[in-house]
């Protein structure tokens, strides 16, 4: 497989084989390695020698149930440090099909044309984006799919991405060819805005799958791996209740963000939970879908198609992170409501995180009740117009919270707490502090951890136990919950790495990848800038309790300056 650089200012592709170095790495750790090697740490994000790259994980190509995801990276422009998003959908595998281990989007045009970049096995080819610009992708991908057909992949922006607005995200589109399958963290859809690509469109008609160097030991292994993960019994209540069933578990920690991080339990929680959703989805039918794919060939269907009374769709999906900060965090008990405003900031390409997080904070300055839906639509709104207050919310909680005086700001190096309260579940609160990402759950959530999540001592070693698998497994290209499937029988992953390229790794390649990663990724940031100061909570955390548990974030320093310390 090959690396394909796309020079967005001359409008060429150069094809070169992947160096020594990079062969071992793909996903995250690619995105790491090349980020160290070719882009300087201190370089302006949105500028041209920043660089949007899309690598799909080691194990993406092959339909392997949750086993086909995109990891998009650059220097972000949120952080300012190193940012990874991945995502399901159909992007990933499209990639692998011709043959690309990392596509980058290098340099910056010097005008203001806007293009639609369409790869295929003959190579890359730019149109004009003509009057895509200024629309949504929830209109934007149809007219892509009607013009190029709909046997293509696409990864695109909305209005967030035009604007270079920080909390942009980059959306791919599902098995449905519905945009839905966001790279929603960090900016990186300011990062793609600022290259002037409305959308990428990736032919898959000339392609093929990755070659496999032992076909019938991968498809034992592949076998092992598919029995295990139907076996889990997590399995059936994600395909049941989604990732919703969440909200019923943090409400019980306490943990569930509510008005504005300032309390730990909602009073609202069952009407928002997994089990009033699935029962509101299945009573409307339609279009209405408890249980959904988000990717081709994955078997947990942990996503939903979230339908109105009528049945018709209203956004897909409504996912646990969005009903924490759009819902509880907001003071707002109506899965309806809710599913709107997913909807319009879906459309507009942005991050349901970052932007629950900014509006809770414009909530602490008066410019919203909590609980007002329509208001919050309103604010909304005004992203979409372009207002200087749209701005700010646009740019995330913390330039909202800088903006607007307020101190009670739920970000970790500039980016936006998901729904996890860390005051209550102390190892996701260090992992919120130290990961090079950011504060990001899906970098080491440690919920399931069988301790006492109040109890400040030893959270960092879960944390770090977490970080390392999850730096590995978004190396794979291998969605959090397919470890459910590979964790009862750990030698799958390197049966099937070894099957598919040749290799001779053992059961610790999983571990050595997370490492490997986690220290590229701490490299790019101390070249940035970043020291032991950034991988702290905000101060307020560590004196303002949260309701019920009363608990503070309280681990301390130097148990968070030893997390990588393995």
């Amino acid at each position: 497989m090959n690396i394909w650089r796309i020079n967005t200012r001359t409008q060429t592709l150069t094809i070169q084989p992947t160096p020594e170095s990079w062969q071992h790495l793909g996903g995250r750790g690619l995105l790491a390695r090349i980020l160290v090697d070719e882009v300087p740490a201190t370089c302006e994000p949105l500028r041209a020698k920043n660089k949007l790259i899309f690598a799909p994980g080691l194990m993406v190509g092959h339909r392997l149930s949750s086993c086909d995801r995109i990891s998009i990276g650059g220097k972000s422009p949120l952080t300012g440090g190193v940012k990874e998003s991945n995502a399901g959908g159909t992007t990933g595998l499209a990639i692998t099909h011709l043959g690309i281990k990392a596509l980058m989007l290098e340099d910056k045009p010097e005008n203001d044309e806007w293009q639609i970049l369409h790869l295929s096995a003959d190579g890359a080819t730019f149109d004009p984006a003509g009057e895509l610009f200024g629309r949504g992708v929830f209109e934007t991908a149809p007219l892509l799919l009607e013009k190029y057909g709909k046997k293509n992949a696409i990864a695109l922006i909305g209005q967030g991405g035009e604007m270079e607005l920080r909390a942009a995200g980059i959306q791919n589109l599902d098995k449905d060819l519905t945009p839905s399958r966001i790279a929603a963290r960090g900016g990186l859809g300011a990062l793609m805005g600022s290259k002037r690509i409305k959308a990428i469109v990736i032919d898959l008609s000339g392609g093929a799958k990755p070659p496999i160097a032992d076909q019938p030991a991968f498809r034992a292994a592949q076998n092992t791996y598919s029995k295990s993960l139907m076996e889990s019994p997590q399995i059936a209540t994600y395909r049941d209740f989604g990732t919703a069933a969440m909200t019923n578990m943090t409400n019980h920690f306490g943990c569930l963000p509510t008005r504005g991080f300032s309390e730990g339990q909602f009073e609202g929680a069952e009407r928002i939970g997994g089990v009033n959703m699935r029962e509101t989805l299945l009573a409307r039918g339609g279009e209405s879908n408890p249980s959904h794919s988000c990717m081709p060939g994955c078997t947990i269907q942990c996503s939903n198609v979230y339908g109105g009374e009528d049945g018709k769709t209203l956004v897909s999906p409504l996912e646990y992170e969005t009903i924490g900060l759009l819902g509880s965090n907001l003071g707002i008990d109506d899965l309806d409501v809710i599913a709107h405003l997913s909807w319009e900031i879906s459309d507009l390409g942005l991050d349901t995180i970052e932007v629950g997080a900014a509006l809770g904070v414009a909530a602490q300055a008066g410019l919203l009740d909590w609980g007002d839906g329509e208001r919050a639509s309103e604010l909304v709104s005004e992203i979409r117009a372009g207002t200087p207050l749209g701005r700010i919310l646009g740019n995330g909680a913390a330039t909202t919270g800088k903006v607007l005086g307020v101190e009670r700001v739920p970000v970790t190096k500039g980016q936006a707490m998901p729904a996890y309260d860390p005051r209550a579940i102390k190892g996701t609160g260090v992992t919120y502090a130290t990961s090079p990402q950011g504060a990001d759950h899906t970098c080491g959530l440690t919920i399931r951890a069988k301790i006492k999540h109040t109890d400040p001592e030893g959270q960092a070693d879960i944390s770090r136990g977490g970080q390392i698998s999850m730096a590995g497994y978004d190396t794979l290209g291998v969605c959090i919950f397919a470890g459910f499937g590979f964790a009862t029988v750990p030698e799958t992953i390197p049966t099937l790495l070894n099957a598919r390229y040749g290799w001779d790794v053992d059961e610790t390649i999983l571990q050595e990848l997370g490492r490997e990663t986690l220290n590229l990724e701490r490299e790019f940031n101390k070249r940035a800038g970043f020291t032991v100061a950034d991988d702290r909570l905000p101060e307020w955390m560590t004196r303002e309790p949260v309701a019920p548990t009363n608990e503070v974030f309280d681990v301390s320093e130097e148990d968070l300056d030893n997390v990588f310390n393995w």
